[in-house]
């Protein structure tokens, strides 16, 4: 599919059907994750692939939002492999975990998946119930599937500010 048209036609799904992902589609989009930029090229990233009924338990344990998906992934990072920024306030982190999780939510949409981004969660508990190491951050969950009949953007999906609104010149 052209980039654009990846763009305009992905949403936030938040009813799946019960049809599984195949590992083919599933490997492209973890890979676009691997190949995702990081600050210093430090990968900080962790991907954790939830598909077990017992790991999807968890996460309906944790969050309304998992609209049935077949597949959720964790994006982590850890937070002793981040790059920090001059000044010392921040680090990349959280930054270096969105733009490897967006890479994969475009690259799933490419491959014909539907996604939706989750943030509507408790981390720590996430991370506990994973069983994950303590310096390890779930920064979001993306559920993973295909849409099931019916399912579609919402109906603001479209709406839009004009870039005269978002970007200016200085």
């Amino acid at each position: 599919m052209e980039f654009m048209e990846v763009v305009k036609s992905r949403y936030s799904c938040k009813k799946y059907s019960t049809r599984q992902v195949d590992d083919e589609k599933l490997n492209a989009v973890l890979e676009a994750g691997r190949l995702a930029p990081t600050a210093k090229n430090l990968q900080e990233q962790k991907i954790y692939v939830l598909r077990s009924p017992e790991a999807l338990a968890k996460i309906d344990a944790a969050t309304p939002c998992r609209y049935n998906a077949p597949v959720v992934l964790a994006v982590a990072f850890d937070k002793t492999q981040v790059f920090t920024y001059p000044g010392g306030k921040r680090d990349s982190g959280v930054e270096d975990a969105a733009i490897v999780a967006t890479h994969m939510i475009l690259a799933a949409a490419d491959a014909g998946l539907d996604s939706c981004w989750i943030n509507f969660f408790d981390p720590d508990q996430v991370a506990k119930a994973l069983g994950l190491p303590e310096n390890e951050e779930v920064l979001m969950l993306m559920d993973l599937g295909y849409a099931a009949e019916g399912a579609g953007p919402l109906p603001n999906h479209s709406s839009r500010k004009p870039l005269k609104e978002t970007v200016f010149y200085l």
